[in-house]
């Protein structure tokens, strides 16, 4: 009884598990390994797939002799970059202030955080398109109440330089269909994903290190960058992984509010699949970006791993 008692506890556990990785293996494991089979195909005359194993896919994607895909990855890395750094200005310091409230506040300011996610992602999106447009919020206020506010105040105190704010201001903000808004419309959609992580960890943090710290002559400054921020760190990685991962692979975003004329790496791939019908070709670009990600993620794991050493050290 006693020798078959290892062997009943694994088969119970696998019994525990096998649900869960059933449908993993079912609806990722399996389409994941078609995907990257046929990236190593070619487009057939009429589209599908011909089976004539090579590695032209990824080298045409990779081609510095015409880097034309090159050129627009290097722009999503980049609009990526700047969206997760932008998140992080902006969500590490909010978290901080809702992490600093009393704890029944803390749960409202939580859930006035969550409120866009119950709004559909699109619907958010196309909210931007109005507010950014050329006839619409910004540039209504600018072109409208701003540009009469200025030159009334330049026709009633003429002795003041205003003419070129007011030539300015008569003209729209070039906003939509430029980096600028795909990168706006990315931060508004994943700053929650920077804020919660941040949240989470500069709660569990102790502030009495940072008394500590002042006691041993530490300013705020000082105390913040050796104390606050290295403890604090793992929900920073967290947070600029959950921003970046998504933007970098982003679609939905730069098709509305890039208009055509950003292109990023997402709409590349969904111009091969629904377009061209060159899947071979998409299903190479989509895992030299997985394997991007996949980098992303171990950076994040490995991390939070070294955090744990160091803390029972």
């Amino acid at each position: 009884m006693t020798s078959n008692t290892p062997s009943r506890k694994k088969w119970r556990l696998f019994g525990l598990i096998f649900p869960s990785l059933f449908w993993l293996v079912i609806f990722f494991a399996i389409p994941l390994v078609l995907v990257l089979a046929m990236s190593f195909g070619e487009r057939g005359t009429y589209g599908g797939v011909e089976w004539n194993l090579n590695i032209n896919n990824f080298t045409r994607f990779l081609n510095p002799q015409d880097p034309l895909y090159l050129r627009i990855f290097g722009r999503t890395l980049l609009i990526a970059s700047i969206t997760t750094l932008v998140s992080l200005l902006i969500g590490y310091p909010l978290a901080f202030w809702i992490a600093s409230q009393a704890p029944k506040r803390r749960g409202t300011l939580i859930i006035m955080l969550m409120v866009p996610f119950w709004t559909n992602f699109l619907v958010r999106t196309y909210a931007w398109i109005l507010i950014l447009r050329d006839q619409g919020l910004v540039n209504t206020v600018w072109t409208g109440a701003l540009h009469n506010a200025v030159v009334g105040l330049a026709a009633w105190l003429p002795w003041l330089p205003l003419a070129g704010l007011a030539q300015l201001t008569a003209t729209p903000i070039p906003l939509f269909g430029t980096d600028l808004a795909i990168i706006i419309g990315l931060v508004y959609g994943w700053l929650p994903d920077m804020v919660l992580p941040c949240y989470a960890a500069i709660e569990r943090f102790d502030f009495d290190l940072v008394e500590a710290a002042q006691d041993l002559y530490a300013n705020r400054v000082q105390a913040f960058f050796r104390v606050i921020l290295p403890l604090t760190l793992p929900g920073v990685v967290a947070g600029s992984v959950l921003v970046f991962i998504p933007s970098l692979g982003a679609y939905v975003t730069p098709d509305l509010l890039g208009g055509a004329k950003t292109i990023m790496i997402g709409n590349v791939i969904y111009s091969q699949f629904m377009s061209a019908r060159d899947y071979p070709f998409g299903a190479a670009i989509t895992f030299v970006l997985m394997a991007l990600m996949l980098v992303g993620t171990l950076v994040y794991f490995r991390s939070t791993a070294v955090e744990k050493k160091r803390k029972e050290l």
